[in-house]
């Protein structure tokens, strides 16, 4: 029995060892992870930072669309729009201080909206709201945008 109770039983250095190994292999694999996350935030963040491709025309029937879902549900305001902070040339600082000139940090997507908003919703009396949502770490993050037109 001597001689088989290495191969039942290691040693405690050995089981130590191993469970290095383990975590070792478990902190790569969320690492691997990680780094996919990232990248696939990243070239999101790429994609929403350009233009959308679509016609003048699309943009208003898609307004549209989401407007009139909003009112046969009741509602007089909808949020049309969230994006990272990064989409701003501040990241959202003069979203978050409400500062004169705002609208002018928008990149891609976001500034299409504001866009769409100033030559066709503003003169209908639509209001448009671009607030920070979320502050993780206490700075500003996620922005959305809302187009409002209930009192």
């Amino acid at each position: 029995m001597p001689e088989k109770i290495d191969d039942l039983l290691p040693t405690a250095k050995d089981i130590q060892k191993q469970a290095a190994l383990l975590e070792a292999e478990k902190a790569e694999q969320y690492a691997r992870r990680a780094a996919a996350a990232e990248s696939e935030k990243r070239k999101l963040i790429e994609k929403l930072s350009k233009p959308s491709g679509l016609t003048e025309d699309e943009k208003v029937k898609l307004a549209s669309t989401v407007i009139q879902r909003a009112v046969r549900n009741g509602l007089t305001e909808v949020q049309v729009y969230r994006f990272p902070n990064t989409l701003c040339t501040d990241n959202g600082r003069a979203i978050n201080q409400q500062e004169k000139g705002w609208e002018k940090t928008l990149t891609g997507i976001a500034q299409e909206i504001f866009q769409l908003w100033s030559d066709y919703l503003k003169p209908r009396g639509y209001r448009i709201r671009y607030q920070i949502i979320d502050f993780p770490g206490g700075v500003p993050g996620d922005i959305s945008i809302v187009i409002a037109w209930g009192e």
